[in-house]
């Protein structure tokens, strides 16, 4: 099947082995523009990738950030926690210590 490549679908991706490119009728010979808006484009679009990476970062730090902040909010639940036990242990102790003292007392 002898059938011929288009753009998007070339018949080989080896740039030797495709035919040669013929230049346009329509235009003059040397009338080549600087292509300002390809570049343009180009460095739009690398600045929205920059853009993107940049917002999936920020986005990234203020997840840890709240991470961060749920943590220490943790760990000042299980001090308190710890300090209202050890406050409960201690007042137990001492009413204990008041009995023992009233018993000795009574004798």
């Amino acid at each position: 099947m002898n059938t011929a490549g288009t753009i998007d679908r070339p018949l080989t991706h080896d740039p030797k082995k495709q035919a040669p490119m013929k230049p346009s009728t329509s235009e003059l010979a040397g009338s080549a523009t600087p292509d300002v808006t390809t570049t343009g484009a180009s460095e739009a679009r690398q600045n929205r990738t920059r853009e993107m990476q940049l917002m999936q970062e920020a986005l990234a730090r203020a997840h840890m950030h709240e991470r961060l902040h749920e943590a220490v909010r943790e760990r000042r639940a299980v001090r308190l926690a710890a300090a209202q036990r050890m406050q409960r242990r201690a007042e137990r102790a001492s009413l204990r210590a008041r009995r023992a003292l009233a018993m000795a007392v009574m004798q």
